[in-house]
């Protein structure tokens, strides 16, 4: 009865263990958009980082056991427009030569209540200034590619004040307003792959 009994222990440890272990991805970088919006003058104008890289675990049953690690280069930043894009580079915002890259790490993921919907707390870096950030996620789902790949999907969404990063260039308006708004709505939308373990 006791080797039953120890049986059974061992097996509901190694169930455990399997429900809350998380899989392992890879950001794929040509199939993630890294944006955000910002208010210029009047208009919402909308930009992106083309050069994203990162990994993060995920397990739906378990996402309190989540992590996850994302950078973008500074230099990448693409507002369709180079001249703007010089400036962001330079001192008076990202400042990409001595600060190249912004990085976002997730510490803890929390369901909201909602299927599929967490709230992300983070540290997100940016001009080697970290602060703490809430994310909103949206878990997508996962699906097996056509070239039989594991994929999970998320959105991810937040509003930063960019002075708080040091970005507080600005000019002022005739009309007592200012040219660049102080809120900056984060856009994420990721794929990962899931890595192949190692044999």
């Amino acid at each position: 009865m006791r080797n039953v009994h120890q049986l059974f222990l061992a097996g509901a440890l190694l169930l455990a263990g399997s429900a809350s272990s998380a899989a392992e991805y890879a950001v794929d970088s040509t199939h993630t958009h890294i944006g955000f919006t910002v208010r210029h003058i009047l208009t919402r104008l909308p930009g992106r980082f083309r050069e994203v890289q990162g990994t993060f675990s995920f397990n739906p049953k378990a996402p309190e056991a989540s992590s996850g690690t994302f950078s973008v280069k500074a230099a990448s930043i693409d507002t369709n427009m180079e001249k703007r894009d010089e400036h962001l580079r330079g001192q008076d915002f990202f400042w990409a030569e001595k600060y190249p890259e912004l990085t976002l790490k997730v510490r803890k993921l929390t369901p909201t209540g909602k299927a599929g919907s967490y709230a992300a707390t983070t540290d997100l870096t940016i001009r080697g200034v970290t602060k703490s950030v809430v994310l909103t996620i949206e878990y997508l789902g996962a699906e097996k590619s056509p070239w039989g790949q594991n994929v999970a999907s998320f959105e991810a969404r937040a509003t930063i004040n960019r002075k708080d990063f040091g970005l507080a260039w600005n000019k002022a308006l005739e009309s007592g307003g200012v040219l660049v708004g102080d809120e900056v709505q984060l856009i994420l939308d990721v794929e990962g792959v899931e890595a192949v373990p190692q044999r």
